[in-house]
């Protein structure tokens, strides 16, 4: 791994060198004036990328990884710029009506120019905008501290260092470790009440149940379930062209859907229960018979970070424990 370490101490050495041979000139009896210890205060974290300094609590932030949204949201930091169209359409009512936050548009084709006009102190890059990362650094300091499948220890694993991380940068390292321990605590729930039982990991979208390997299945890194369709093509965006027949034919004992849809706001688009209702191919299958559906937050698609994590594993626990 490449690593880069932006070291905002040297520029402040070479200003404090400046600074003290300016006040040398003026005279012995000038005093110094007490420095700013708030304003100069830096932390160092660990980025995607390597170390990289960053000021503490800073004021202009703008948010582009959307797994940090809600927990920026619950600590009372207001982005000034954010890709509205990434909000789940509840619980960030405020954000989408405020109009001092500017909508830079979504990864596809973002707005850039506004990035900069926004004057950030610093950009929370990464995850769908990775591709982005190099002209954005070219507008401010930006880092990649977003969960990754790339991480090391898996998905999950990352979507704690990552709220670790945010705390460290907003100064609140004691609600970062609440969310961590909150996650761990559903996580070891929902891994004691799983016994290796199969699996069939969904994605409903166009009207499709599709298999969702690729985009939900970090959920089972802690569990102990088997995904019938581990190793097979995964779907992300909606057409593996997995047939509810052979779904059918591998009969899992358990499915965990997610509803794309939703999530994107589709219009006219059927929720996913009905969709799975609708198919007949599926009328005996043990995960249908049995009622073993795990229907995900209709919103999971664009949350996706701590939070949706912790509310997952706890509904995996209430399921499997109730069904044993």
């Amino acid at each position: 791994m490449l690593l880069r370490t932006r070291s905002l101490t040297a520029i402040g050495t070479a200003i404090l060198g400046v600074t003290l041979f300016i006040t040398g000139c003026s005279g012995a009896e000038t005093k110094a004036e007490p420095a700013d210890a708030s304003a100069a205060k830096t932390v160092s974290i660990t980025t995607n990328d390597g170390t990289v300094d960053v000021p503490v609590a800073p004021e202009r932030v703008v948010a582009l990884d959307n797994t940090s949204f809600e927990t920026l949201r619950d600590w009372g930091i207001t982005p000034v710029a954010l890709p509205k169209g990434l909000l789940p359409d509840e619980g960030f009512d405020d954000w989408i009506a405020d109009t001092s936050i500017l909508d830079i548009g979504t990864h596809r084709e973002p707005n850039l120019e506004l990035v900069s006009e926004a004057k950030p102190d610093l950009i929370l890059g990464g995850y769908r905008f990775t591709d982005y990362q190099d002209d954005l650094e070219s507008i401010g300091l930006t880092v990649d501290i977003a969960a990754s499948d790339e991480y090391a220890d898996g998905w999950v694993e990352s979507l704690k260092t990552q709220t670790t991380t945010l705390g460290k940068i907003f100064d609140k390292s004691d609600d970062a470790a609440k969310l961590v321990s909150d996650l761990e605590s559903a996580e070891e729930k929902a891994a004691t009440a799983t016994g290796g039982e199969t699996v069939f990991l969904a994605v409903v979208s166009g009207g499709k149940i599709d298999n969702g390997a690729e985009r939900i299945g970090r959920i089972l890194e802690p569990l102990n379930l088997n995904d019938v369709f581990a190793g097979e093509a995964g779907d992300i965006h909606g057409d593996s062209g997995l047939a509810p027949e052979t779904i059918a034919a591998a009969n899992p004992d358990w499915a965990i859907v997610m509803d794309r849809d939703a999530a994107a706001g589709e219009e006219g688009a059927s929720p996913a229960k009905q969709i799975v209702d609708a198919q007949e191919a599926l009328a005996k299958t043990t995960f249908v018979t049995k009622d073993q559906i795990i229907y995900l937050d209709p919103f999971f698609y664009t949350r996706e970070g701590i939070q949706a994590y912790t509310e997952t594993y706890q509904q995996v626990a209430d399921a499997f424990s109730a069904a044993s």
